[in-house]
């Protein structure tokens, strides 16, 4: 029987779980937009105590290993590797559009789970309906050629953050678009408990998130330094 606590922090919500046994035990969630940094650390602790007061004994750690929020999957991973350090235990490491995707497995439909990555770019992965990968994850640029060779096939279920991009140019009759699906620790269960069970465990010291693409940083007009000359 393995206890892991499941971390997500890859989108604007955040969210931690226990799971025992492959079943959820216990969860919490925070939807407030970007409040990572402050809420993440209260639930770990209390996700802990719930585990040592029902005494189990935490087997593992399973964090979201993006694409997504580059200061999101930061601290989420930071979180994950502090915990496995201190704790001596494996972490695991599951890609954030497969959780997405897992919240409808098993299904006869095929998978496309998005993220929004700002101006017309997702991004997205395919998978089918047990979860196994069709199209690896990627960035991708939404056009009305998009995703063209598969508005044959079977129905998709396109859901993510990123859909909202994809409607006004992907209107086959074959896709169907899944509103407010975002990803969450609860859906990392099932996938983590056959990654422990698999000894399928990510390097604590050398792991690093998948982003995609290179972080940009910018700076908020209203935070700009101004240049003061001097008149002297």
């Amino acid at each position: 029987m393995a206890c892991i606590l499941l971390i997500e922090s890859s989108a604007q919500t955040c969210s931690i779980s226990v799971s025992i046994d492959g079943k959820p035990a216990w969860y919490r969630e925070n939807k407030e937009q970007f409040s990572h940094s402050s809420v993440l650390g209260v639930y770990a602790s209390e996700a802990i105590r719930f585990v040592h007061s029902n005494r189990f004994r935490l087997d593992a750690v399973a964090v979201s290993e993006g694409p997504g929020s580059y200061t999101g999957l930061r601290i989420g991973i930071s979180l994950a590797k502090g915990l496995c350090f201190a704790m001596d235990i494996p972490m695991i490491a599951i890609p954030t559009l497969k959780i997405m995707a897992a919240r409808f497995s098993p299904t006869s439909s095929y998978l496309r789970p998005m993220m929004d990555a700002r101006r017309m770019e997702v991004y997205s992965a395919l998978y089918d309906g047990n979860l196994n990968e069709i199209e690896p994850a990627s960035s991708l640029i939404i056009n009305e050629d998009s995703f063209q060779n598969q508005t044959d096939q079977n129905d998709i279920l396109f859901f993510g953050s990123g859909i909202i991009k994809c409607k006004a140019f992907i209107r086959a009759s074959n896709v169907v678009y899944v509103e407010d699906v975002y990803p969450s620790a609860l859906n990392m269960t099932n996938e983590a408990e056959k990654a422990y069970h698999r000894l399928e465990f990510a390097d604590i010291a050398y792991f690093e998130p998948v982003y995609l693409k290179e972080f940009q940083a910018t700076t908020p007009k209203n935070k700009v330094i101004p240049i003061i000359t001097n008149t002297l």
